[in-house]
């Protein structure tokens, strides 16, 4: 964990392996729910930790509309973040909530010893267990429920990180993090609203309908970004409880300055993207030269925009345009002249369809919005902070419902306010014919507490795209 090691920190390492637990002092682990992180380990010695963790199924959020039956420890997707010391004697009481329907355990990839612990913390409902084990190892490990069938109990949220600090700590940072990521199977299709079960037949295929990071989409994005301030230096501590994808780890507009790979002693240097495996780890760090909306994604690029494997790092502080300056300029490229050979692109026309009740335009705006518009301005409506405005409760939205048409067929370009911040991005003409635009706008206005009058039909549509019918 240490970018350089001594003989000397090895000769303390052996000598630690010798102190048994009689004698050491006891105390309460440090554990913290996601994204937070318990504090740096100060003590130079090692001690007896207690770790109480609780077992907890219960209906969560899952996505806008979506819930979902968790199974939990600690009543968090991912579990509470565990940080001991190598050298630690850890006594391990797992309780098992006298509601839950189902026995559960753990496996800790930090054990040493059959099945992680697993063997010896198999609970029933209403009951607890307990069993010990000496941190041998140094490194950020994943632990997870290993209860038959195990990767229904992963797929359904049992997973969580635990910190065995090395003997001479890790590196000092100003901010740390934790970030998980995993899967979701669920019967209906993404989106679907109500209460979904677990798919198994999906699960086994391989075939998610969410990749999130820390249990849910938008779990780290908007009010949930992660704070830092310009200048500081940040460790992500990155966990993957899969149950089968790997996840392709990058920030956009970060470059990562130390990397450990699955998360062990080495470190490589100046990194862009770092695989974690399933049931894997990874430490990150990096120092925040600019300020700005720093997107986290797993670079398997369509899990991020489509599936909710997107999260945020808000960094606050002075520009500094040496290092970035933004749009400096912007001109004209080639002038597009609209010929036979080479045509413009064109709305799509299609036959005119039945005229929709305005819960079946919703129902299909909803279709369209999460394939054209969900990519900027999020499955939440809460867009990108100073990339691409909300359209939650959005007063430049509500305050003019034909601009707002008007910007979908046409495009638009240059500076606008929105809830009182600037935005200054392109929005070009969406290839969306009459029927499709005024279907996504009626999901737009009667979704994310958004109010608006009436149904927008395709005749009001058509008079923006071919303004002589107006």
């Amino acid at each position: 964990m240490k970018r350089i090691s001594t003989l000397s920190s090895l000769l303390i390492f052996s000598t630690a392996f010798r102190l048994t637990a009689a004698g050491l002092p006891v105390e309460k682990a440090r554990m913290t729910s996601p994204p937070m992180v318990p504090p740096p380990i100060e003590r130079n010695h090692a001690a007896k930790v207690i770790v109480d963790m609780e077992v907890v199924e219960k209906v969560m959020r899952l996505a806008d509309g979506v819930e979902y039956m968790f199974w939990t420890f600690g009543g968090t997707v991912p579990g509470s973040f565990i940080r001991i010391r190598e050298g630690d004697q850890v006594e391990f009481n797992l309780h098992n909530h006298p509601d839950n329907k189902l026995p559960h355990n753990i496996d800790l990839h930090a054990v040493t010893g059959q099945g992680g612990g697993a063997e010896g913390s198999f609970t029933a409902p209403g009951h607890s267990s307990k069993f010990s084990f000496k941190a041998l190892n140094p490194g950020l490990f994943v632990y997870h429920c290993a209860t038959q069938p195990v990767g229904m109990h992963i797929a359904n949220g049992m997973y969580g990180l635990i910190l065995v600090e090395p003997l001479n700590g890790l590196s000092k940072v100003d901010k740390e993090y934790y970030v998980f990521q995993s899967e979701f199977y669920t019967e209906g299709e993404h989106g679907e609203e109500g209460l979904q079960p677990f798919s198994m037949d999906k699960a086994i295929k391989e075939q998610a309908d969410y990749v999130v990071f820390n249990g849910s989409v938008g779990a780290l994005t908007g009010e949930n970004a992660l704070p830092v301030n310009k200048g500081e230096t940040v460790r992500l501590f990155v966990g993957n409880g899969g149950p089968n994808l790997a996840s392709s780890f990058h920030v956009i507009g970060e470059i990562f300055d130390w990397v450990y790979p699955e998360a062990g002693s080495m470190a490589n240097r100046n990194v862009q993207t770092t695989t974690v495996p399933p049931g894997g780890a990874a430490m990150v760090e990096f120092t925040t030269e600019v300020p700005g909306t720093f997107i986290i994604v797993d670079h398997a690029i369509f899990r991020a925009f489509n599936k909710g494997a997107l999260g945020m790092i808000k960094v606050t502080g002075e520009e500094d345009h040496e290092i970035y300056s933004g749009k400096i300029l912007d001109s004209q490229y080639k002038t597009m002249v609209n010929t036979p050979d080479k045509p413009l692109l064109l709305p799509k026309t299609e036959a005119p369809q039945k005229a929709l009740t305005l819960d079946e335009s919703i129902k299909a705006g909803k279709t369209t919005y999460q394939a054209t518009c969900m990519a900027c301005h999020q499955s939440n409506g809460q867009g990108i902070p100073g990339v691409f405005p909300p359209l939650a409760k959005s007063d430049f939205l509500l305050e003019d419902i034909d601009r707002a048409i008007e910007i979908v067929v046409h495009g638009k370009k240059g500076p606008i306010t929105v809830n009182g911040k600037s935005y200054n991005q392109v929005m070009t003409p969406q290839n969306l014919n009459d029927e499709e635009i005024s279907n996504v706008m009626n999901f737009i206005l009667n979704s994310w507490g958004n109010e608006a009058p009436g149904q927008i039909d395709p005749a009001r549509v058509q008079k923006h795209r071919n303004p002589s019918s107006k």
